[in-house]
């Protein structure tokens, strides 16, 4: 379990899922630097402006991440891969959530082609997906996009692999910035699993009911 502080100095050898942990590239080296250097409490993020794909404005860190349990994955709505996969298993664990789903816990999807996927398309996207309100998916400048992925750990050492869009990351980060909690889990794992992931990083420890089968089962 990294810290919210570990997150970036963290990164080293561990290896999780295909994602590597390894150093920031030079370029952004120097981005987050003098992020921390201003003693932003959004230091350990890129506090980066992004368009909803209702239209709306915000702020990553500020309005997205700050003092909340978040579930975040990255996608693109031309993708042909896993991504429909991974999004629809995401939309079972957002129905298993239930009401908890922009109250208690908040899911984001970060697109991977900014350069295309504008809200409009991302509202298109999420119609077709049949995703329930409170899961925002997300799109901004391509040199924005890209620090912010290289923030959250989404990224690759190989710059061949890491340009690939085929190869791209299928991990989710799940995080509880309030208590600096901070983890990952496969999005293709099950939504059982997700879910007993996100209460982990939950200090309450909610119990959330649902039901497999013909059985309530609450996790914890």
């Amino acid at each position: 379990m990294n810290t919210r502080r570990n997150l970036l100095a963290g990164m080293g050898a561990v290896a999780l899922g295909g994602l590597l942990w390894n150093r920031l590239p030079v370029e952004l080296e120097h981005a987050v630097a003098e992020e921390i250097d201003t003693g932003s409490p959004s230091s350990y993020f890129p506090n980066v402006w992004l368009y909803t794909h209702e239209g709306e404005k915000v702020r990553f860190y500020d309005d997205l991440v700050r003092g909340k349990i978040v579930a975040i994955n990255m996608m693109y709505v031309m993708c042909t891969g896993a991504c429909p996969t991974m999004t629809a298993n995401l939309r079972k664990v957002q129905q298993m959530l239930g009401e908890r789903v922009g109250q208690d816990v908040f899911m984001y999807s970060i697109t991977l082609q900014p350069e295309i996927d504008r809200p409009q398309h991302l509202k298109e996207y999420v119609e077709q997906q049949r995703i329930l309100p409170g899961w925002k998916f997300l799109t901004g400048s391509p040199a924005d996009i890209r620090r912010l992925r290289y923030g959250l750990g989404f990224y690759d050492p190989v710059p061949e692999v890491d340009n690939n869009l085929a190869t791209h990351t299928g991990m989710l980060r799940v995080g509880n910035d309030r208590n600096q909690r901070w983890t990952m889990a496969p999005a293709l794992a099950d939504p059982e699993r997700i879910i007993t992931t996100i209460n982990h990083v939950d200090g309450a420890m909610v119990h959330t009911a649902y039901m497999s089968g013909d059985a309530a089962v609450h996790l914890g």
